[in-house]
């Protein structure tokens, strides 16, 4: 009868190949650790635009055949195109624009100027009366922390003013891509 295979007897047998291994295995897990990405929450590219134009009063027919046909056709002639995806309402086109799996997020923003170069080439073909294209290419922006400014004994007026004199400050933070502030209005109730 054949006897099962031990383990510790092979490693026993084997000693320079097991320490080979564990040298090697050491390495590399130095390696991976000392590679490891580091952020809280890690920057990732969307590779989507959205391309909004209206054109009040206009028909579907109309809409579809001198707004949208037009812009996509334009939009063809972009080298990182992947595809478009439109939905034309009466009056109303909104375009969604795809770039290829292998665009590199440093490709981007280049990428993105080349659709508004291409939709402004175009904009003199398009009908009178229409309002935009308007683009929107910011959906990477994402709030990690919201902070309220809240005080009693403080009226509203010197609450904002508060508030606004922080705006700068956190604008000028250098590990934050973007910082808003906003206050609400003042209400009177009578």
């Amino acid at each position: 009868m054949r006897e099962r295979f031990n383990l510790s007897a092979w490693g026993l047998r084997h000693r320079t190949l097991v320490w080979y291994m564990m040298f090697v295995s050491l390495l590399m897990g130095t390696w991976s650790f000392l590679n490891l990405g580091r952020e809280e929450d890690p920057s990732f590219a969307i590779k989507t635009m959205v391309i909004q134009a209206r054109w009040p009063g206009a028909t579907l027919p109309d809409t579809l055949q001198q707004v949208t046909d037009r812009l996509e056709k334009k939009l063809e002639e972009i080298d990182a195109l992947d595809y478009v995806k439109s939905y034309t309402l009466a009056g109303e086109s909104t375009l969604f624009v795809f770039l290829k799996s292998e665009t590199r997020s440093a490709d981007i923003p280049a990428a993105w100027y080349q659709v508004r170069k291409k939709i402004s080439d175009v904009r003199s073909e398009l009908p009178s009366g229409i309002q935009g294209p308007a683009f929107n290419d910011e959906f990477g922006d994402v709030f990690g922390s919201i902070y309220a400014f809240t005080a009693d004994g403080l009226s509203f007026r010197q609450l904002r003013d508060t508030s606004n004199r922080c705006a700068p400050i956190s604008a000028a933070c250098p590990t934050w891509a973007r910082s808003s502030c906003s206050v609400p209005s003042a209400k009177s109730f009578i």
